[in-house]
């Protein structure tokens, strides 16, 4: 090698190192997360927390709110344990960030029961043995009753196609759409 060669080397080397140190600002400004102050009205309760831009509305419910009966099951919407009510319809809460819900109503699982009163589908659920490991009842649950808001005239038949994007591992279907259609004809009668 020429000095010449060398010295290129060196200084491109150099040269890389300086533009390297010049960005490094730059690129730890945008590591840090960003944050946002957002309000919800999570079941029935308006809430304000500061909440990491990037955030699901599930790890928000989860993490910052520390409400835990919303599952993280696959976290790329396939399995539907972490559905909510938002607004009032069936969300996956791991699909939509947080903070495009300002002031939106969310409705978990825990927002369902009247104190101990449970709501008509998990009082469905547990008469008919709707659950097995219990991981996604929690989803499917808050999905069946975003179901009957949406189907108030819903038949038997067709609760396996409205409840498709909620997975049970341990198939419980037959249990699950049996609490479903028990808590659909409870509706019906006005109970």
């Amino acid at each position: 090698m020429s000095d010449g060669t060398k010295r290129r080397t060196v200084l491109a080397g150099g040269l890389s190192v300086g533009v390297g140190l010049a960005a490094a600002p730059a690129r730890a400004e945008a590591s840090t997360p960003k944050t946002d102050l957002l309000t919800l009205v999570v079941n029935g309760r308006r809430v304000r927390v500061d909440v990491d831009v990037r955030a699901s509305l599930l790890d928000t419910l989860r993490d910052r709110l520390h409400l835990t009966g919303t599952k993280k099951g696959c976290d790329q919407g396939a399995c539907g344990a972490c559905t909510v009510l938002l607004d009032g319809r069936r969300v996956l809460s791991c699909l939509t960030l947080a903070v495009m819900h300002e002031g939106s109503e969310v409705t978990t699982v825990e927002g369902l029961a009247d104190g101990d009163r449970l709501h008509p589908v998990q009082r469905a659920f547990a008469d008919h043995d709707g659950f097995q490991c219990g991981f996604c009842t929690s989803g499917q649950i808050v999905s069946a009753v975003g179901l009957l808001a949406e189907h108030p005239d819903l038949t038997d038949a067709e609760i396996p196609e409205l409840m498709s994007g909620n997975l049970c591992r341990c198939a419980a279907y037959g249990n699950i759409r049996a609490a479903i259609a028990a808590a659909a004809r409870l509706s019906r009668e006005g109970e």
